[in-house]
This record gives structure tokens, sequence and C-alpha cells, in this order.
């Protein structure tokens, strides 16, 4: 198996929907063109962002295969490949490699909490049907899973589990990973209001869904962090970043991210019910906190 060094910031992309409610693969090429034209580093695939939840089998591979297709060349493509049971993430992870992706992000099933046993057989049995890199996406919220750092370790040893998304929050078990875990698995920061804090802590990646509309600011504050270690210069730009993030985090993300998208210029439809567009009084206040932040707002 062949570990591509993921580096950068990786936006948690969303799944765009035609007038008709339909996957637009379309849309989905003017995504990347945006994200990877505008400073981002990679693309993440069918996530919570991406409302995989809400995708049938075959709509799933059917957006995993488009952004590996349309990123390929230009910047990491990675599936998420997350489902409710041993033998649906095998089959998207599968699709996914014959796709070209460059790795998968794997959920744990998700209804009935697993215990560690069960989690480690589960990306076991993924691991041994197919050669790809895993991102572990750790989001205990959802799960109910709540890993230690010495089982992130094991999870990296004995599995094809490379890195984990961090959605957990706890930058303290982030750190204790990085300092005493580094040769068995990566952490990645995934949660937006701690993405300062995860790069300048030595986080070589972040997956975060406000990359998918400000591409620009998001590569800026990475090289500033993770790339010249200038903290005076990304403290100025995360004054501007943050109050965003906040923002997201206070809605629902899919929904939020989408208006995003939309402010800027790059559409990408409605979301599927039953969640609901953001009403227009918070999508004026995100076209706000854009303007603020410098980002081009095209309509509100």
């Amino acid at each position: 198996m062949t570990n591509p060094e993921l580096k950068g910031i990786l936006a948690a992309v969303v799944t765009p929907f035609d007038a008709d409610g339909n996957v637009d693969i379309a849309g989905i090429e003017r995504q990347v063109d945006h994200i990877l034209g505008g400073g981002a580093h990679g693309v993440v695939a069918t996530g919570s962002t991406g409302e995989f939840y809400a995708l049938s089998m075959e709509e799933h591979k059917t957006v995993n295969a488009a952004y590996a297709k349309a990123a390929k060349g230009r910047g990491f493509a990675i599936a998420g490949t997350g489902a409710l049971t041993t033998e649906a993430a095998i089959e998207l992870t599968e699709a996914a490699a014959e796709a070209g992706s460059d790795a998968v992000m794997t959920l744990p099933p998700y209804y009935d909490t697993l215990n560690f046993e069960e989690l480690l057989a589960h990306y076991k049995a993924i691991s041994e049907a197919v050669d790809i890199p895993i991102m572990y996406y750790n989001l205990p919220s959802v799960t109910g899973v709540e890993l230690t750092p010495s089982q992130f370790a094991e999870l990296g040893r004995e599995t094809n589990v490379v890195w984990y998304k961090d959605t957990g929050g706890d930058v303290t078990k982030m750190a204790t990973v990085m300092i005493d875990h580094s040769e068995d698995i990566t952490p990645l920061n995934g949660w937006d209001t701690l993405t300062f804090e995860g790069l300048a802590l030595g986080a070589k990646a972040g997956v975060w869904g406000g990359a998918s509309f400000m591409p620009g600011l998001a590569g800026e504050l990475y090289q500033a962090l993770a790339v010249d270690r200038d903290l005076d210069r990304g403290r100025d730009l995360w004054k501007l970043i943050n109050p965003i993030c906040v923002f997201l985090e206070q809605h629902n993300y899919a929904a939020a991210i989408k208006a995003g998208v939309s402010l800027v210029g790059v559409d990408a439809g409605g979301t599927r019910r039953p969640v609901q567009p953001l009403a227009q009084e918070h999508r004026d206040e995100l076209a706000a906190l854009l303007r603020a932040a410098g980002v081009d707002v095209v309509s509100n």
C-alpha cells in the first residue's frame, strides 16, 4: 500500500444537487475548480458535509468517483466510505479505490455503538478487502465511540488506518497522539474552531468545510502556521476566520456550507430533507462575516 503524504487544507465538500434533486456532476467540477484553484490542497467527499447519510449506494459511489476524477493531478481526493455495516463500507471503499481516490475516510457504524474489539474488527475487514490508505473519521458525538490515545495507535498498527480526522474537539488528546504515537497514526484537525490550535500544534493537514467557500484564506492560514511558522500572521488571519467558524458550528453544518458556496458563486443546490436550507437572515449574517474577512460575496 502506498501512503500519500497528506499536507495542507482538505476541503470537506458538499454534494451538489440540481433543480430536480439529482446529483449534479457539473456542480462537482465547479466545486473542485473553485477549491483547488483558490488555494486549498484537496477534497474530502461524502462526509457529513457531503450528506452521505442522504445518498443511495449508487449516488454515494458516483459522487466519490466524480470528485476523484475532477481532482486528479490537481490535489488530494479522499472518498467518504462510512456505512452502517462492514459489508457496505467495503463495497464503497472498493468502488472508491477503483475510481482513483487517493484514500478513503471511513466513519465507524453509528447506530449501535461499537466496543473497541468490534471497531478494530471492522477496520481490519476493510483493510483486508481493499489495499488503500484509510482515514478514521473520529466523530464521537455521532458514533458514541471515544478512543484513547493508545487505542488510536493500536488501530493504526493493526489496520490500514494511517490518519484520523479529529472531530472530537479534544486538543489535549490530539497532542498526546502526536507526541507519543506518531509512528502509528497521524491526527489531522477536523474541528473548525480548533483549526488554529491544530495547525499550531503541528497537524500536517486539516479537513475543513469552510475551505469550500474560502479556500484562499484557508490556504493562507496553513502557509502561515504549518509552513512559515509565523504565529503573528496566523493570529491576524484567525481573527478574520474564527467568527466564520463559530457561525458554522451554530447551524446545521451541511446547510451552512451550502449557503457559503452559494454566496461566493458556486451554488450547489439545496440540502436533502429533512435538513432545511439556511434561513435568509442567517445567510445575510454569513455574507457579512465573509465580507468582513475579505471574501468576495456575489449575492445574498
